[in-house]
């Protein structure tokens, strides 16, 4: 469990699209095999610290012929932003994905001030 010691509590949320590959044949749609897609998100302002991201898929849009395989992850999370990863494999083919994030965490306060 992550403990926020901060009573100012941030919240940040988007939705990204993250490919669209069968508009132009790209590899999520006629690869075979591992394949991936990485996406770096930043924050609308920074977190004190490493916020908790949650991740969901908003749009999925697949081949009705082959299996439907998905790895989602956020990666990377820092006080700045985060990598959304998107794995598959094997035959699946996947025309398109949009990608949910909600992230919270500590912000910084007015009053907050540090000796140096």
């Amino acid at each position: 469990m992550k403990q926020l010691r901060n009573h100012l509590i941030g919240v940040d949320q988007g939705d990204l699209i993250l490919f669209s590959d069968f508009e132009h044949d790209g590899l999520m749609w006629t690869g075979n095999g591992p394949r991936q897609s990485r996406s770096r998100v930043t924050f609308s302002q920074p977190f004190r610290n490493a916020p908790a991201v949650h991740l969901s898929l908003s749009m999925w849009d697949m081949s009705n012929t082959t299996n439907a395989r998905v790895d989602l992850q956020a990666e990377e999370v820092d006080g700045e932003g985060f990598v959304i990863q998107f794995r598959t494999w094997a035959d699946t083919r996947v025309a398109r994905v949009r990608v949910a994030w909600l992230a919270i965490g500590e912000v910084a306060h007015d009053d907050d001030w540090s000796v140096d």
